[in-house]
C-alpha cells in the first residue's frame, strides 16, 4: 500500500491491536461519490478524481440534493461503506484491494483510497468529507495494513487465502441476500395482481340467490303471503299477476259483493225494516234463535 503521509517511527498507532483485528472501529462521514481511476496509485490521480467528484457534488447541491452519510468501518479485513439507520452494506472494500489512501493537505475534510473492483476489475477512486477525522480515518486505515502484513508473515501467506475464501463467501451472501429481496417483491406484485383479478371477476355487493327452505317432501312450505314465481309463456310474454285472497273475498260467484245486513247503513232499508232489523240484532245478543221460522224482507201487511 502507498500512502500520502509520513509517520515518525516512534509514533504509536491510535487503537489497539484486538480492535481492528477482532472488531472494527466506526466513523461517520459524508460520502461524496465514487469516480474510476486508470491508476491504482498517485497524489495527482486522486487529486483529479477529488476534483471531479466536488464538481458533480456542487452541481447536484445546486439542484436541493444532500451529500448523503455514510459509516465507515474499518478492520484488517477492510472498508466497509453502510447506510447509518439500516446499517446495510453498500460496499465492501477488502484491504487487499486496497491500493492508495491518503487524505487532502489543500482540504482537511477531504480523505480518499483507491480500491480494485472484485468484478469489473477497475480502480475506483472513493471520495469522503469528514470535517474533523479525515486525518484520523486515514491513519486508522494505515494501522489495518500494518497489522495485516504483520500477520501475513506470521502464517505464512495462508492468512490471506483464507481471508480471500471467507470475502469471496460474504460477498455470495451479499448477493443472495438482494436476490431473496428482489424474490419477495415479486411474490408480492404477484399476490396483488391476483387480488385485483378476483376483484374485478366478482363484483362486491353481489350473492347468489337462497333457495327456500323445504320439508321432508323436498317441498317449498306454503305462506299465504308468499306468491308463487312467475314462469314466462312459450311466446316469452309475461303472464297477468293473479290478483290477491283479499280482492277474491269481495265478490261473490255472480260478481255481486255478497250481503251483510250489519254492514248496510241506516238509510238502505224503510223505517220499518230497520227497526225490525235492530230488534233481531237486540234479540241476537241475548241469545234468540230462530228456529223453523219464515222469515222475510216484504213490507208488513196491516189486516194480518
Amino acid at each position: 500500500m502507498n500512502r500520502a503521509f509520513s509517520r515518525k517511527k516512534d509514533k504509536t498507532w491510535m487503537h489497539t491491536p484486538e480492535a481492528l483485528s477482532k472488531h472494527y472501529i466506526p466513523y461517520n462521514a459524508k460520502f461524496l461519490g465514487s469516480t474510476e481511476v486508470e491508476q491504482p496509485k498517485g497524489t495527482e490521480v486522486v487529486r483529479d478524481a477529488v476534483r471531479k467528484l466536488k464538481f458533480a457534488r456542487h452541481i447536484k447541491k445546486s439542484e436541493g440534493q444532500k451529500i448523503p452519510k455514510v459509516e465507515l468501518q474499518i478492520s484488517i479485513y477492510g472498508v466497509k461503506i453502510l447506510e447509518p439507520k439500516t446499517k446495510e452494506v453498500q460496499h465492501n472494500c477488502q484491504l487487499h484491494r486496497i491500493s492508495f489512501c491518503a487524505d487532502d493537505k489543500t482540504d482537511k475534510r477531504i480523505f480518499t483510497f483507491i480500491c480494485k473492483d472484485s468484478e469489473s476489475n477497475k480502480h475506483l477512486c472513493y471520495v469522503f468529507d469528514s470535517e474533523k477525522c479525515a486525518e484520523e480515518i486515514t491513519l486508522t486505515i494505515g494501522q489495518a495494513f500494518n497489522l495485516a502484513y504483520r500477520k501475513f508473515l506470521e502464517s505464512g501467506g495462508k492468512d490471506v487465502e483464507t481471508r480471500k475464501q471467507i470475502a469471496g463467501l460474504q460477498k455470495r451472501i451479499q448477493d443472495l441476500e438482494t436476490e431473496n429481496v428482489e424474490l419477495k417483491n415479486k411474490v408480492q406484485d404477484l399476490e396483488n395482481q391476483l387480488r385485483i383479478t378476483q376483484a374485478s371477476a366478482s363484483p362486491a355487493g353481489s350473492a347468489s340467490p337462497q333457495s327456500p327452505s323445504t320439508d321432508i317432501f323436498d317441498m317449498v312450505p306454503f305462506s299465504p303471503t308468499s306468491h308463487p314465481p312467475a314462469v314466462p309463456t312459450p311466446n316469452g310474454t309475461q303472464p297477468p299477476p293473479v290478483p290477491g285472497r283479499a280482492a277474491e273475498i269481495k265478490r261473490d260467484l255472480f260478481g255481486a259483493e255478497p250481503f251483510d245486513p250489519f254492514s248496510c247503513a241506516a238509510g238502505d232499508f224503510p223505517p220499518d225494516i230497520q227497526s225490525k232489523l235492530d230488534e233481531m240484532q237486540e234479540g241476537f245478543k241475548m241469545g234468540l234463535t230462530l228456529e223453523g221460522t219464515v222469515f222475510c224482507l216484504d213490507p208488513v201487511d196491516s189486516k194480518c
